[in-house]
């Protein structure tokens, strides 16, 4: 099985035509949105419009800059915080909470301390993945990566980005060769990437925790 995300956006020159891919292959994602681009008029708009096609959307941090586990926990907080105050707006349950891996990277680095007590008090749901092709640093070649990387798997959670590299251009080509590679192509995600399910802690967190108490 294969599940898609789209991390970083949403942008007006890219989302709208991850979109209607996805509407055209009658497919069903995540939007893991960065809280400072769905602050403006466009952004929340897209993000809206996800929700409304029946596309999950996700908390991934306000400015994306640094991991959580490597920052104070006042800024780490902060970083959290305000991405959900941008999408104040959704009812959408359970919350979905993806943070910030830089490049893809799984680690202690993802998450404060601070923040997983801010995840459990409030039943979110934190995502992590098992398949990062690089289409952001590849935006010709990452298809072949990406199916590479699913033949390997059961079930892959697929991390893409809804941004202006060009790889987008190739997402239909990418969704015909799943569904003539006869995968099965859900929403749901698989159980070894969410370490936390509704506030309950389902796997090892202290894999993706830093051990900071500041």
């Amino acid at each position: 099985m294969v599940t898609l995300s789209f991390d970083n956006g949403p942008e007006p020159e890219v989302t709208p035509h991850v979109l209607d891919m996805l509407a055209k292959h009658s497919i069903k994602a995540s939007f893991f949105v960065m809280g400072r681009k769905v602050v403006t008029r466009e952004g929340r708009a897209l993000a809206m419009r996800a929700r409304d096609e029946g596309h999950w959307v996700g908390n991934h941090t306000y400015s994306h800059t640094h991991p959580l586990g490597e920052l104070d926990r006042a800024t780490a907080l902060r970083e959290f915080d305000q991405a959900e105050e941008s999408l104040g707006w959704l009812e959408q349950r359970p919350r979905l909470f993806r943070p910030y891996g830089r490049a893809g990277k799984l680690g202690r680095h993802l998450l404060h301390p601070a923040v997983v007590e801010r995840l459990v008090a409030g039943r979110y749901s934190a995502v992590l993945w098992n398949s990062v092709p690089g289409d952001w640093r590849d935006p010709e070649g990452w298809v072949a990566t990406a199916l590479e990387q699913i033949a390997a798997k059961d079930w892959s959670l697929v991390v893409l980005h809804d941004q202006p590299s060009g790889a987008m251009e190739h997402l239909d080509g990418f969704l015909m060769a799943l569904k003539q590679a006869g995968e099965e192509i859900v929403q749901e995600f698989p159980k070894d990437c969410v370490p936390l399910r509704e506030g309950r802690v389902a796997g090892p967190m202290d894999l993706w925790t830093s051990a900071r108490l500041d």
